[in-house]
Formats: structure tokens, C-alpha cells, sequence
């Protein structure tokens, strides 16, 4: 479908297509058998200007919003879901520091992300506070001009890699979630330290890692808004970034989907290609409506946030559930049209299946997806008259 991009748009989009079938697809596979981190392909991103994408120009970038990092998110996961949750968790660490910290901090911290010259990481997770993100207890504790924090993070994409992080720690235990609060941290501070990498089912060449607090000194200055704001500064942030996992998962969708349907005509059975048998046919029919209605919904609700809307919780939320189911139901049906040859390592969509199965479950998992969207549907039916 004509999407109706601008000038700009096509270029950006274009660009990343680009650098995905030159730089990403011939070393895809090397980097999820090694689980190597894709620094070559960070510092390509880094060279073309597409890590300060959502920077504000003032602050070295270029000022653009969620539909075009959705763009580009969309073809690097075309290529590799891996490569581009690097990408998109950049942007993902560095949100809360655009959306809520101060003009020193903003200055201190996104030009050195705009130009690539560091990455960032978001710890929000932990061990008893997955879905249920409120339960964290990680703690941060005011010792004059310097908070003391103690406490772990787990499964932190980009963690040990990156150079800043963005954590969210109790500054207030009596207060619950409402006595959390933001943070910046930089690697190599003292008492602060990471776990082991850990081994994934898929997005291997993603770095994912404990984040570990022992007496972490923190200056007071790198609070981000104020004390008891974090929960909603978290909150905030991925309703910005869900469509970015909606996007992933289209373009892990669309890469599986381009090449089961080149197997199919090229697979012989019966004296024929197999494109030509109507169960083949009806498959891919399926495949690429389900793509083209989830891509129509991630464009429509990240130009929605770009228009300035200032409610978009439910909105995010549906794009992520419904893309990301979308694209494990495509790479499942990728790999069954390819048979034995779609199980096999020499083709990619058995990885492809692998890695869209996270986007049902990181950033939200799809159940708390649909949470999220009943209760805004429910509150909203309660104005009813």
C-alpha cells in the first residue's frame, strides 16, 4: 500500500533498507550462531545519522518522531530482530532523559546518543517485577547531595553494553510504586556492575543482561524530574516505544513472508511448484493481509503520537499485541510452507520465528497488552451517559 511518505520519509526508509540488505542480512546468522553484539552495524547506523533519528536537532539530532524510527526499526528487523532491538532499546533508554530531564541533562547526555558516540539501556525489570512492573525493589536512598542505590535489574537489553542507563528505583518504600523515581546512570560507576549475558532462545546477537546496584553512588543531579515521578516517567516512555515492538514485529513478519513465498516457487513436489497448490496459495494470502493490516495500525497509531496526542496508552498497546501476534502467526506459517528446509539453520526463518516470539512478551507482555486496553475501553464506557 502507498503509505503516503514524505520526501524525507522515503529517504529515511530507503537508507535503512539499504543498510539492512548490504550490512545486516550477510552477517545475520554469524551473529546469532556467535551471539556477537552488532557494533559494525551500530557504527554504520552511527555513520548514516539514524541513532539521533528522535533527537532534537538542539541537541545533535534530527527531530524526528515515532513514525519514522518505526521505519526504520521495520527494515532492520526485516533483516534481523536482534540488530534492530539494539537499535530501538537505544532509543528506548534515552526517552526518558528527551521526554522528562532537565536542559543540563539533555545537553550532558543526547548529543553523545545522537552522534553514536554512546548507547543507552532502560532498567525498569526485575526478577518479581515483570508484568507486574510495580512490585520493584530496587532502592534509592537520599545520603546528602547523592543517592545510594541497591538492588538488581534483570533482563536488561543492552545491559553491559551501553554506556547510559535510565533505571527506575524506590526513593520511598512507604509509597509503593508512587515512591519510585528515575535515574541516570553511566557504566563504570562505582558499585555498579552487570551479570553474566544471558543465552536466548532468539534476538541472540541482543545483549541481555543483570544490571546490579551495591552502594551505587548516584549525584543528585542525574534524578530525572523529581522523586516519585519514575513510575510514571516508565510508563510514559513505553507507550512512545510499543509501536517501535509493533514495527519489529512487522518487519520480522515481512522478512519471513519474502522468503517463504521465494521458496514456494522455486520448491518443485508433484511435478510442480508448490505455489501453485491452492493450500500454499491461501497460506501466503493469509500471511501478507495479516502484514498489511498490522503495518496499516503501527503507521497509524506512531503518526497518531506525532500529531501531539496526549493519550495514547491503549492505542500503543493494540499496535504492539496485534503486530506482534501477527508476526509469530507469519514466521509459524513460514516455516511450515518451507517444510525440513524452514527447520534447518540454512534458511532464515526458523530464527525468525525464534525472534518474534519476544515481541509478545517484552515491553508487556500481550496479556498485559490486553489489559491495558480494557480497562481504557471500561473507563471510557463509564463517561457513557
Amino acid at each position: 500500500m502507498n503509505y503516503f511518505l514524505t520526501e524525507e520519509q522515503e529517504m529515511i526508509k530507503n537508507l535503512a533498507r539499504k543498510i539492512t540488505d548490504e550490512k545486516v542480512i550477510p552477517i545475520r546468522q554469524e551473529l546469532d550462531e556467535k551471539e556477537e553484539f552488532p557494533w559494525e552495524v551500530l557504527k554504520v547506523l552511527s555513520q548514516s545519522d539514524l541513532m539521533g533519528l528522535f533527537i532534537p536537532p538542539e541537541y545533535g539530532g534530527f527531530g524526528f518522531g515515532c513514525f519514522e524510527m518505526c521505519l526504520v526499526i521495520e527494515e532492520l528487523s526485516r533483516g534481523c530482530g536482534g540488530v534492530a532491538v539494539t537499535f530501538a532499546a537505544n532509543a528506548l533508554g534515552a526517552y526518558p532523559i528527551f521526554l522528562f530531564g532537565n536542559e543540563e541533562q539533555k545537553k550532558k547526555y543526547l548529543p553523545d546518543v545522537a552522534r553514536g558516540k554512546k548507547i543507552c539501556a532502560f532498567g525498569l525489570t526485575e526478577a518479581e517485577a515483570g508484568s507486574d512492573a510495580a512490585a520493584i525493589r530496587t532502592s534509592a536512598i537520599k545520603q546528602g547531595n547523592e543517592y545510594i542505590l541497591n538492588g538488581t535489574k534483570q533482563w536488561i537489553t543492552n545491559g553491559g553494553e551501553a554506556d547510559i542507563y535510565t533505571v527506575i528505583a524506590l526513593t520511598d518504600k512507604s509509597k509503593g510504586i508512587r515512591g519510585a523515581s528515575a535515574f541516570i546512570l553511566e557504566k563504570g560507576m562505582d558499585g555498579f556492575s552487570f551479570g553474566k549475558k544471558e543465552k536466548k532462545m532468539g534476538i541472540r546477537c541482543s545483549a541481555t543482561r543483570e544490571l546490579v546496584f551495591e552502594d551505587c553512588r548516584v549525584p543528585q543531579e542525574n534524578l530525572i524530574g523529581r522523586e516519585g515521578m519514575g513510575f510514571l516517567i516508565a510508563m510514559k516512555t513505553l507507550d512512545m516505544t510499543r509501536p517501535g515492538i509493533g514495527a519489529q514485529s512487522v518487519g520480522i513478519a515481512q522478512g519471513a513472508f519474502e522468503e517463504a513465498l521465494k521458496y514456494s516457487r522455486e520448491r518443485k513436489q508433484f511435478g510442480q511448484s508448490i505455489s501453485s497448490f491452492q493450500a500454499i496459495q491461501h497460506m501466503l494470502a493469509d500471511m501478507a493481509t495479516q502484514i498489511e493490516a498490522a503495518r496499516a495500525l503501527v503507521y497509524a497509531v506512531a503518526r497518531f503520537i506525532d500529531s501531539g496526542a496526549k493519550e495514547f496508552s491503549r492505542e500503543s498497546a493494540m499496535a504492539k499485541l496485534f503486530a506482534s501476534d501477527i508476526a509469530m502467526n507469519v514466521t509459524t506459517n513460514a516455516v511450515q510452507i518451507m517444510g525440513g528446509y524452514g527447520y534447518m539453520r540454512d534458511y532464515p526463518v526458523e530464527k525468525m520465528m525464534r525472534d518474534a516470539k519476544i515481541t509478545q512478551i517484552y515491553e508487556g507482555t500481550n496479556q498485559i497488552q490486553r489489559n491495558i486496553i480494557a480497562l481504557s475501553l471500561i473507563k471510557e464506557a463509564s463517561s457513557w451517559r
